[in-house]
């Protein structure tokens, strides 16, 4: 399918700098991992001993043909992503990214914009992409208002499939999708390179509520980053499950398993609780996902555009 290990040899490394593509810089849901106030053996440990790997969702582009590198997601975890972000592809002596393409106003979509103002790096007109609720939420809300306001940020105005031209060789397309919409929009987006194509939809409430079929969605890519927010939704045994709905892993796993290995493959599931069983790449669920033709994002991993 196109990934590579980022970083595993100077093959790998070589390739990176040579190609437009796309970088896995976390897999987690929005509250991380371990989860504050957690009591559950999934986070017991990783309150002393922390997972390096355990960042949460984003996703990072470099453009080969233009040299410039894009931020999928501003999460807690941008610092960390950030400097990953600035050696990936080609080094360079700029630390900030050449855009920012925000999916929705939920803490772990947005929350590391905070970077930016001037109790951290105080940047200078930062291009953050966004629709319009949620650029509105932004100008109008402290202290995202004063990002805008001291032009720490410069929003910049998306629309409904409306395809924005990075260059030549990299195309951005949001589209809405059903979500907890009480700030802003939700969208994902169609991310087009020189040669391949990628799907982002990190959260969503569940497939049937879309009106396009993810089926015929993923027929049109090449890669497919899925909410994977529950594995079957057995783990969350504490909370009332019908108030944060999205597609479990099994279920997605059910409307391709008819499809054939090429199909499957394409699925990347990205977004996991953490009380998800899939983020350890040992566990039963990561297996038995494998085992059915399907993948889980892990970080680092590199997909040519």
């Amino acid at each position: 399918m196109g990934w590579l290990s980022l970083g595993c040899t100077k093959k790998t490394t070589s390739a990176a700098k040579s190609e437009s593509a796309l970088i896995v810089l976390g897999t987690v849901q929005d509250a991380g991992s371990p989860h504050i106030a957690c009591r559950k053996s999934c986070c017991a440990a990783l309150f002393d001993t922390p997972n390096p790997d355990r960042q949460v969702t984003a996703l990072g582009i470099f453009d080969a043909s233009t040299r410039k590198k894009y931020l999928f997601e501003a999460s807690p975890n941008m610092p960390q992503q950030l400097k990953k972000l600035k050696s990936f592809g080609s080094a360079r002596e700029q630390e900030l990214p050449d855009g920012i393409f925000l999916t929705h106003a939920h803490i772990g979509h947005y929350a590391g914009l905070m970077y930016l103002g001037k109790e951290a790096t105080n940047s200078s007109n930062i291009p953050v992409y966004a629709m319009p609720k949620m650029r509105t939420y932004l100008s109008n809300n402290g202290p995202w208002s004063q990002l805008v306001e001291t032009n720490n940020i410069k929003l910049m105005p998306l629309g409904q499939s409306q395809t924005v031209s990075l260059s030549k060789e990299l195309e951005v397309t949001p589209f809405l999708v059903p979500h907890r919409d009480e700030y802003s929009e939700t969208v994902g987006y169609k991310i087009k390179g020189p040669n391949k194509t990628a799907l982002f939809i990190p959260d969503i409430d569940k497939w049937e509520k879309w009106e396009t079929a993810i089926v015929n969605a993923v027929k049109q890519v090449d890669y497919a980053f899925l909410d994977a927010t529950f594995y079957s939704g057995a783990e969350m045994n504490f909370r009332d499950i019908s108030e944060i709905p999205h597609p479990f892993i099994i279920e997605t796993m059910a409307l391709f398993k008819d499809k054939p290995k090429t199909e499957k493959n394409k699925l990347i599931f990205i977004h996991l609780n953490h009380t998800n069983p899939a983020l350890d790449p040992l566990s039963t669920a990561t297996k038995e996902i494998e085992k059915s033709g399907f993948q889980v994002a892990r970080i680092n991993q590199v997909f040519t555009l």
